[in-house]
């Protein structure tokens, strides 16, 4: 579980860095993104081998200070997400208060840990020895920091999800779930500690629940914030996806008129390192395909005929196979330079104005061209 919650918060932290580097001064966002990275730093801290790695260098204890003023820099960098969001200038001036409680919390705590011999500190939340006043102080102090920063922003986003509409609002309501269920989690484990200093135990098997809890609802939280926009780039993937197939299946549609009418092949933007690979460009590309085929069975129109009767545009839109037999043969008319016998008319066009339905019955006459050759 705990490699899961790792790897996705290794995903969101690479997510949210690239957006990051393409708006640097969004305040929000820089701030949902350093909540990311302190998140994610804090875990390989956690970990039974990064904590004895820490320790080992600096001290019993050492690794417990550096992850929980992580969670308090993780817990303060999402309050300030919510204040530079919906706050204004009022907010800015919130985060700063906020900044001098969170800091003074940390200094609280960085005190305590300090002022015991490093040996107190070996073992864990359910092992440490929660009599010595210090160390109840170290787990209780950011145990209620936590609680209460995490029910403010648990507030904030349950408004917002609210007032968003899908994906957003889906997203929101499992990190509203996450922080709430996290605000719990924390206060329990607040109750837990002044239970055991005053001399009271708890049953290992709550703790062992209530730590589960706890790695739950930060996945959910995870996953909640990083949803809205995994959503939006899946569905981005699948649509260049789906153009860049339905460029290469227009092709013989798209050779077939611009060989014979050449002055409809629109001008083209210089070409750039990747130009066949980027998004932007493979959706410029597909849409000045379809323009193209588009301007030519416009022009090709006059050159069709069925013997010596006037061809019916709407009854040959039917029959996509039939239409491509008679583009070759204008197509070899046009070659022999017979001029057009009469006006245009409509090709392979869906009825209604849908555009993907006409590009749906360009693509049918295209792979048409390609069975015939």
């Amino acid at each position: 579980m705990t490699e899961t919650i790792l790897a996705g918060l290794a995903g969101a932290v690479a997510w949210k860095l690239y957006q990051l580097s393409k708006a640097p001064g969004d305040l929000p966002l820089r701030s949902v993104t350093l909540c990311l990275v302190c998140a994610a730093l804090s875990y390989p801290v956690a970990m039974p081998g990064g904590a004895s790695g820490v320790d080992t260098v600096a001290g019993h204890g050492a690794a417990k200070l550096i992850q929980n003023l992580l969670l308090l820099a993780t817990v303060y960098h999402l309050l300030c997400f919510y204040l530079y969001s919906a706050e204004g200038s009022a907010g800015r001036r919130r985060a700063r208060l906020e900044a001098v409680l969170a800091l003074m919390v940390g200094a609280a705590i960085s005190a305590a840990a300090l002022t015991v011999p490093h040996s107190v500190f070996e073992g864990s939340f359910s092992t440490a020895d929660m009599t010595v006043p210090q160390i109840a102080f170290f787990y209780g102090g950011a145990g209620l920091y936590l609680m209460y920063a995490l029910t403010v922003t648990a507030g904030w986003t349950y408004r917002f999800a609210r007032l968003s509409r899908r994906p957003h609002a889906t997203g929101l309501w499992m990190a509203a779930a996450g922080l709430a269920v996290m605000a719990v989690a924390c206060g329990v484990r607040a109750v837990f500690v002044a239970v055991r200093w005053s001399g009271g135990t708890v049953p290992p098997a709550l703790m062992t629940g209530v730590a589960l809890l706890l790695v739950v609802s930060i996945l959910l939280f995870v996953v909640g914030i990083t949803y809205p926009g995994a959503r939006t780039r899946i569905a981005s993937i699948r649509l260049w996806v789906r153009h860049r197939r339905d460029h290469r299946r227009l092709e013989p549609l798209w050779r077939l008129l611009t060989e014979a009418l050449p002055e409809n092949v629109l001008g083209a933007a210089s070409p750039a390192m990747g130009d066949r690979w980027r998004a932007r460009k493979v959706h410029r590309r597909y849409h000045r395909r379809i323009v193209e085929c588009r301007d030519g069975l416009v022009d090709i129109g006059p050159y069709l005929s069925v013997g010596d009767r006037e061809v019916d545009g709407a009854a040959l839109s039917q029959d996509p196979a039939e239409l491509a037999t008679r583009l070759r043969q204008a197509v070899a008319q046009i070659g022999e330079g017979i001029p057009a016998p009469r006006q245009a008319v409509p090709l392979a066009m869906a009825l209604g104005d849908d555009r993907e339905a006409d590009v749906r019955q360009l693509i049918a006459v295209s792979d048409a061209l390609r069975r015939a050759a």
